[in-house]
């Protein structure tokens, strides 16, 4: 692809928007895992603790994603990411300031992340939704790269800059820096001029999910992939956010190794974008599942040893891997499903993939506490391994092809 090809998408005023408003939002919360992380061992010095905290924001984004999906088919996408970038930024401007005054408790945290957590519920499936409303069809890839870059970028420097803020003044301003920026996202986005979606007469929110539910169900490439990611998404969450934090603090990591770590799987996930501009990705879901197999591998690192020099490159070859994976999966949702169909397919995806983190954010410090940090991480790591590798004995998953290339400058195929 030449790169006027790949910067195509930036000629379309509505995608400007909506890729200045996700740097915006992305400065602020590529900041908040480590800051949040911090935060609350600050107050409460246990692996348990964290898991409460971030079991209280995906628990209620699991519950109410449904109703996001249906939210944005029916009112529109951007209309629903502003709302809920608003709702975002004010919770998370109140746990700042809860931890800069001092006054932050567990229950403090847990009931505003709540807040949180149904705040993105309803942009999760209106923001997967709403790019193909924003470029023509034959822009997806490098509309997707785009973005995806874009937050690669950032958050080669975000954790590390959370970190120094962490160690230097506190996680309550980082988390304060999150806040702003939301709401600066939100006023990017109330310039995107979209048509409202049309309805049918009398169609109801129950008449929608059921609708969304019965194609789920039906598209075999779909659900096999979205039930591998419950798992893997749960021993992720719980095996490297959960136990990561409280093994670096303990180990010769330390905070400022673990904001490097979570960088340098930014950088894996700018340096596959770099390669995704000018490579047309076929076989979108084989290459996709691949690159999630090697997403295990700072789990498995960490699960060995605490040498930082192995868990950066580890690091950096995950990031790479579910730089593939995600780019594969948009591609294969964006050009598969009906349009008026996208964002309660994606809430069903999110709500299948994420409906099992809880389970593992509240058991990773239990098991930690039982069978010791690093070997529950080993464990974790060979386990999402696998799982990513068995979806590919689904030939619909593996065999997924791409829509007929649209006339255009001329890609390598992948």
């Amino acid at each position: 692809m030449s790169t006027t090809g790949a910067l195509a998408p930036l000629r379309e005023r509505n995608f400007r928007l909506y890729f200045s408003s996700r740097i915006v939002n992305l400065m602020g919360a590529l900041m908040a895992p480590v800051a949040l992380a911090f935060a609350v061992l600050q107050i409460s010095d246990s692996p348990t603790a964290l898991g409460v905290v971030l079991a209280a924001h995906s628990i209620p984004m699991v519950v109410f994603l449904l109703v996001g999906g249906v939210l944005a088919d029916r009112f529109g996408r951007t209309l629903v990411i502003q709302t809920s970038n608003v709702v975002a930024g004010l919770s998370q401007l109140a746990i700042a300031a809860l931890v800069i005054t001092g006054e932050a408790q567990i229950w403090h945290v847990v009931l505003l992340t709540a807040v949180n957590g149904v705040a993105a519920a309803a942009a999760l499936p209106a923001l997967a939704g709403v790019l193909p409303q924003l470029v023509p069809r034959a822009q997806l890839q490098p509309a997707n790269v785009l973005v995806s870059m874009a937050g690669g970028a950032l958050a080669v420097a975000g954790p590390t800059v959370s970190s120094l803020l962490v160690v230097g003044v506190g996680p309550g301003w980082a988390l304060g820096v999150d806040g702003v920026t939301y709401l600066g996202a939100a006023a990017l986005l109330s310039r995107i001029d979209l048509p409202r979606p049309v309805r049918a007469a009398g169609s109801s929110a129950v008449a929608d999910l059921r609708e969304g539910w019965t194609y789920f169900r039906t598209t075999p490439w779909l659900w096999i992939v979205v039930l591998a990611f419950s798992m893997i998404c749960a021993v992720h969450q719980g095996g490297f956010f959960t136990l990561g934090p409280a093994l670096a603090k303990g180990s010769a990591l330390g905070e400022r190794g673990w904001g490097l770590v979570l960088s340098a799987e930014a950088l894996g996930l700018l340096v596959a974008g770099l390669v995704l501009l000018r490579v047309r990705l076929e076989r979108p879901l084989f290459w996709g599942m691949l690159g999630t197999a090697v997403y295990g591998a700072p789990l498995v690192a960490l699960g060995l040893t605490d040498d930082l020099g192995i868990a950066l490159l580890a690091a950096l070859a995950a990031g790479a891997g579910i730089g593939v994976f995600e780019l594969a999966w948009n591609l294969a949702m964006q050009e598969n499903v009906p349009p008026d169909m996208l964002s309660r397919a994606f809430s069903y995806d999110a709500l299948g993939s994420f409906a099992a983190i809880p389970l593992g954010q509240l058991l990773a410090g239990p098991l930690a506490v039982a069978f010791g940090l690093q070997r529950v991480m080993l464990v974790a790591g060979l386990l999402l391994t696998a799982v990513a590798l068995l979806t590919l004995l689904s030939r619909s998953v593996r065999d997924l092809p791409r829509e007929p290339q649209a006339q255009g400058a001329p890609v390598t195929p992948a």
